[in-house]
């Protein structure tokens, strides 16, 4: 109950110098400024909760908000241009190096420390849902949410058609405990949210490599001795380039996560930063996931390739035996198509029965030792 109190007492209207009311979680009066169109939400969080102003925040607004009154200021922006972008960097005082990578994008993950501020870059991985893999299907999906965290605010821009954050944000407002640690806890959250998307995608990627996987050894032949022949390499090929991105997002991301889950930081709070151990667990999952992948993807490929080789063995085995046993008619024929005039059993009644018979029994008896000794 005197927690209630004071919480009341807190937002009791005071009564200004020109004899107006005012609350202390009213946003500061500002000239008028128009959000710019990347913004998709700028808002205040004092003590773990969402600060609702009667109109929709500027950035500079929530600046003034949380340097007056406390709290810190969350901005979430979506590809912005080089122009939104510049005005919120001047204004919050943002590194030129790390406003340049948050505009450009097309950064590997990387953690970087700029006077007060921490420069953080994720790679989102989003499946794409395929009913077939072919051999130009796109399998996962790219994108990147940079952020910067400050002792009073959190930016965040995002880039790419996925990894949306409002989800996010709004699971975080009905946790105001964990919200009250600061930016810093908007920052595990964000580093949790992106691996957990991470272990969805490897799930969903072990089950095309299982369906490759059976098709190449189950896969029968046309001699039923399960020899693969309808297996596309290209789809193998194209699984491994879709893994090998999923790489480039995982692996560099090990080095940040163990900064900030070991190495003591001024921007992070202690008890957060405890957070952040189970965050790098999960990532090591994943990248021992991905290198697993890759290495099993090369196992299936060289098997693929192994079984053409067998496969194109057996083709040309069955033409050299057939050639084989087509030269006996060939070279009777030849014999007898010379033009002498004393040619063996030539004019006999038989003759002509007689080659045909031992022409025959001698192909005869060429195709079953090839095929006793499975040429054939």
């Amino acid at each position: 109950m005197s927690m209630i109190r004071d919480l009341r007492a807190a937002v009791r209207p005071s009564i200004r110098k020109d004899g107006t009311a005012y609350s202390p979680y009213d946003t500061p009066r500002t000239p008028a400024a128009r959000i710019p169109s990347a913004v998709v939400d700028c808002a205040v969080y004092r003590e773990g909760y969402r600060i609702e102003p009667t109109q929709a925040l500027t950035p500079q607004q929530a600046k003034l908000h949380v340097r007056s009154r406390g709290g810190f200021a969350w901005i979430g922006l979506h590809e912005p241009t080089e122009e939104e972008f510049a005005v919120i960097a001047a204004e919050f005082g943002l590194h030129p190096l790390a406003v340049e990578d948050a505009v450009h994008a097309h950064q590997r993950p990387k953690l970087e420390r700029y006077d007060d501020t921490l420069f953080t870059v994720f790679k989102t991985i989003h499946y794409v849902e395929h009913t077939e893999l072919t051999a130009t299907s796109e399998v996962v999906e790219t994108g990147e949410v940079m952020c910067f965290t400050g002792k009073d605010f959190f930016i965040t821009v995002r880039h790419g058609g996925q990894g949306s954050l409002r989800g996010l944000r709004h699971r975080l407002q009905d946790e105001p405990e964990l919200l009250a640690k600061g930016p810093s806890a908007v920052l595990h959250a964000i580093a949790d949210h992106v691996v957990d998307g991470y272990l969805a995608v490897a799930d969903a990627m072990q089950d095309d490599i299982d369906e490759v996987e059976t098709e190449v050894f189950s896969a029968p032949g046309k001699n039923g001795r399960g020899t693969s022949r309808g297996v596309d390499a290209g789809r193998i090929y194209q699984l491994k380039r879709e893994v090998l991105e999923f790489k480039r997002a995982v692996a560099p991301l090990a080095r940040p996560m163990q900064l900030l889950s070991e190495r003591p930081m001024r921007l992070v709070d202690p008890d957060i930063q405890k957070y952040f151990r189970d965050v790098a667990d999960h990532l090591a999952r994943v990248q021992e996931q991905v290198v697993g992948f890759d290495e099993l993807l090369n196992s299936i490929l060289q098997a693929n390739l192994a079984q053409a080789s067998v496969a194109q063995n057996e083709d040309m085995r069955k033409i050299t035996s057939w050639a084989a046993i087509i030269a006996v008619p060939t070279m009777v024929c030849g014999v007898y198509g010379m033009n002498f005039e004393h040619m063996p059993e030539l004019h006999w009644r038989y003759g002509y029965p007689m080659v045909m018979g031992v022409t025959v029994a001698i192909c005869y008896g060429i195709h079953r030792a090839l095929k006793r000794n499975g040429w054939l």
